[in-house]
């Protein structure tokens, strides 16, 4: 299984956002680094699961664009049943 947890808080912008879904779930090299590419390299993912943490602090980074990206994450996690999306604005207390 693909597994990308990311910390929205340590995100600083677009480019880290895009950088570190491409390396953790292996995106195409067609990839767009926009949110239309990023839906339809989703939706394709076999066995996959994306995790963010922090979703507050990573909606001020990414600025207005924010609540667009929730939703094409959320599309293409309904889209896709082998794609699952969790976003959160606090991590779990570590065991």
């Amino acid at each position: 299984m693909r597994e990308c947890i990311i910390h929205g808080d340590r995100i600083t912008g677009w480019d880290t956002l895009y950088d570190q879904l491409s390396a953790d779930l292996s995106l195409p090299e067609w990839f767009g680094r926009n949110l239309d590419a990023l839906y339809d390299c989703l939706t394709d993912l076999h066995d996959s699961q994306i995790t963010i943490y922090h979703w507050s602090a990573l909606s001020e980074h990414l600025g207005g664009k924010a609540s667009a990206l929730r939703q094409v994450l959320t599309d293409a996690g309904l889209e896709n049943a082998s794609l699952t999306v969790s976003i959160l604005d606090e991590e779990p207390d570590e065991i």
